[in-house]
């Protein structure tokens, strides 16, 4: 069986009126990528931050957190020595180069500089900014920016790695590098922690997930077990003014229909149905594909914006 590297029981933190997390628990298992999914103000990212003391618990909680066998309350530096973590936000020095950005954090961990140099030479190369590494911080593009933090962030080896939206404004060239060099991080052993809004990064890199809603754990498990329990395997998206020729043509007892703006959106674990239904429409009116994580997030948290967001 896998180690448990963290366990999280009951834990809840509010900000003033607002219950930011609520008895939350989950367990992470050692070399896997274990994801945070939910919409804006859902508690992802308070909840990342309990686990490396950049945010405590509620005093009153009687909820536990074990990283590594520490509590973050009383083992603030433990859990970080362990710990590489990338910010939501840039927080690069902009008046230094790369490789001075990597040699000031190094100094944190008291690494020596001989080691630290070898080390910034193999991040430098692992994530592909080699050629950038005299560059002052303000030269280098968003995609740069991110594989620098985080390179930043593997500069002691971490055995825990922290990723809060990691490839949010990237393109789709950079995201799926940084998919791979994640990926290639946890076959090494690194255990990796995210949020993310990107449902098709949720379902590439992550062994297990988190749905989270206003703070709560709304559902849990690997993102196909998530996909096959919850929602239908099929959709149908077709303009909502096309609905009514459905109507009245007894296509629609086994078929869920989701109606939102100027789409409508028919689910069925039959995709003969759907068929059915799409040769009603002309080609390019419909688009007749496998159902997924951004459906089963929108099933499960609404598709209107809550007073959180």
């Amino acid at each position: 069986m896998p180690a448990k590297v963290i366990t999280v029981r009951n834990i809840s933190k509010t900000f003033g009126q607002v219950h930011a997390v609520c008895d939350l628990d989950f367990e992470v298992e050692e070399a896997t990528c274990f994801g945070f999914l939910g919409p804006n103000g859902a508690g992802k990212t308070t909840m990342m931050k309990m686990l490396y003391a950049k945010c405590t618990r509620d005093k009153n909680c009687d909820g536990t957190i074990n990283v590594f066998g520490f509590d973050p309350r009383e083992h603030e530096l433990e859990i970080k020595y362990l710990s590489g973590v990338v910010p939501q936000e840039n927080n690069l020095d902009e008046e230094l180069n790369v490789v001075q950005n990597l040699t000031i954090y190094s100094k944190f961990y008291d690494i020596p500089s001989a080691q630290t140099n070898k080390r910034i030479e193999r991040l430098l190369d692992f994530l592909e900014l080699t050629e950038k590494r005299k560059s002052k911080i303000r030269e280098l593009s968003g995609g740069m920016k991110r594989r620098l933090l985080i390179a930043r962030a593997l500069i002691n080896n971490p055995r825990l790695l922290i990723l809060d939206e990691p490839t949010t404004g990237l393109d789709p060239q950079v995201r799926h590098l940084v998919w791979d060099k994640l990926g290639q991080l946890k076959k090494a052993g690194t255990t990796i922690l995210l949020t993310t809004h990107y449902m098709e990064e949720a379902f590439q890199i992550c062994d297990f997930l988190i749905l989270m809603h206003k703070g709560r754990k709304i559902m849990q498990g690997t993102p196909r077990d998530l996909l096959a329990k919850n929602i239908e395997k099929y959709v149908l998206e077709l303009p909502q003014a096309e609905t009514p020729k459905i109507s009245g043509r007894g296509l629609l007892s086994h078929i869920r229909i989701d109606e939102s703006g100027e789409t409508a959106r028919l689910f069925s674990n039959d995709i003969d149905d759907l068929k059915t239904v799409a040769d009603l429409f002309e080609t390019g009116r419909f688009h007749l594909r496998q159902a997924n994580l951004e459906d089963l997030f929108l099933k499960t948290t609404g598709r209107v914006l809550n007073d959180r967001q």
